[in-house]
């Protein structure tokens, strides 16, 4: 049988949300809310990574990258506008199918695929510069196969940026009584609090893929600043990796 890192369930899930992926009221509200703090981050890496230009706006131009879990691409477009190279993978071909159709709308040039990132990755040469997968991690099924395929189609000298909940007591009150059940700005039945992993297991799960944790930060919110980067790294986490 072939090795996949997809949940069936999860695909299926979020194929209903496809269509309304972007709306920012509506079902993938939270991530609208979220994603300003996540790019900032990104391109901040990034540029001290790669010595760019922090002052272009299309400082990332002559990278080429690949938004793994892109979804109907809330990170991957402006990672298209600030002049990366980018390509969308995603398992589901509903969410893919919104990707293109909101890409061509906007007259962006970005290659989306709809498939398993294991059957992506084979055969495939290092070939990205940069990688992203943010709010991933925690719905495979196969970290390890998930984290080797990342390793094995990311350049030499180049960056992987993750993002995904850690698994404390407080990550599931705040993600999955409050965000989830409560407040509904989490799908229901979206998240698994069991298949969180904290940042040391992730740490070791990526050394045992070859690639190296640099840089790990917290993910939070506060009422007098939304979301933003922090070292408070209970409920959600953000960081980057390269080629141990």
């Amino acid at each position: 049988m072939e090795t996949t890192t997809r949940d069936p369930e999860n695909v299926a899930l979020f194929a209903t949300l496809a269509a309304d992926w972007w709306n920012p009221e509506g079902s993938s509200r939270l991530l609208h809310r979220i994603n300003p703090a996540r790019l900032g981050y990104v391109r901040e890496q990034l540029v001290s990574h790669f010595g760019l230009d922090a002052r272009n706006r299309r400082a990332l131009a002559g990278l080429k990258a690949l938004d793994i879990g892109c979804g109907a691409g809330l990170l991957t477009e402006p990672l298209a506008r600030m002049g990366a190279e980018v390509e969308g993978l995603d398992a589901g071909e509903d969410v893919i199918a919104a990707a293109r159709a909101h890409a061509s709308a906007q007259g962006l040039d970005i290659r989306y695929t709809a498939g398993d990132v294991i059957a992506f990755a084979h055969g495939r040469e290092a070939s990205y510069d940069f990688i992203t997968c943010l709010e991933v991690i925690e719905h495979v099924t196969e970290i390890e196969e998930f984290l080797s395929s990342l390793s094995n189609l990311l350049k030499p000298g180049g960056l992987l940026i993750f993002s995904t909940p850690n698994r404390t007591p407080l990550s599931w009150a705040v993600l999955i009584a409050g965000a989830e059940k409560i407040a509904k700005l989490i799908p229901e039945s979206g998240h698994d609090w069991r298949k969180f992993v904290t940042p040391d297991e992730l740490t070791q799960k990526l050394a045992a893929s070859g690639l190296r944790a640099t840089q790990i930060s917290g993910l939070s919110w506060s009422p007098t600043r939304g979301f933003h980067i922090s070292a408070d790294v209970s409920i959600n986490y953000i960081g980057t990796a390269v080629h141990a």
